[in-house]
């Protein structure tokens, strides 16, 4: 099958016929490897989707060495615990440029809410739709240390490592309802790949 075009609201469209997933809300989940682009991407499809909050990995503290799903914890019980219940999450942010916590912030229930990063499609995740980016592996590490800085270039190896097994033992990438080329996406449009 050939590769297809697509535009946000359409995909917004779709996504907000899904049933429920997560209490009330639908859950969006977009993962893939680091550097694929799945930050950018999210931010493009929540403009679509006006008032879908997002939840990231990098909002939760992980180290480089820490398990891939350190994350999951705390994104559980601060934020799906709550809005699955139909009440208003509470959320510090962490920053990681300044290696601390933002001000709380309350995240009230909607629709759909959008998570976004390595782990986010995982079997475990109470998703109503799974979205796989990838990129290849010489710009996603041109991305991620462009992001991060040049010192961090053997952390990120490491990172990607890890992040490859977990894929693979997961088998993430097979349980997506929507495989997207990393490379090509605009603020308009993006390209989605069918499984080979």
């Amino acid at each position: 099958m050939p590769d297809t075009t697509a535009t946000y609201p359409a995909l917004a469209t779709r996504l907000l016929t899904l049933p429920p997933s997560c209490g009330p809300a639908r859950l969006i989940a977009v993962d893939g490897p680091s550097g694929a682009g799945k930050s950018t991407f999210t931010t493009y499809l929540a403009a679509a989707l006006v008032g879908a909050p997002i939840i990231r990995s990098d909002d939760f503290r992980v180290p480089w060495d820490a398990e891939i799903l350190t994350w999951w914890k705390p994104l559980q019980e601060t934020v799906l615990t709550p809005l699955g219940e139909g009440r208003p999450a509470h959320l510090r942010r962490y920053d990681w440029h300044h290696d601390r916590y933002a001000l709380e912030e309350e995240i009230p229930p909607a629709p759909l809410i959008i998570i976004e990063g390595v782990g986010a499609a995982w079997t475990g995740s109470p998703a109503a739709y799974r979205i796989w980016i990838d990129a290849p592996l010489p710009l996603r590490r041109a991305r991620a240390l462009d992001r991060d800085g040049p010192e961090y270039a053997t952390a990120w190896e490491t990172w990607t490592t890890r992040e490859q097994a977990h894929f693979t033992t997961d088998a993430t990438r097979t349980h997506a309802n929507l495989h997207i080329n990393g490379t090509t996406f605009t603020p308009h449009h993006f390209t989605t790949l069918y499984p080979g």
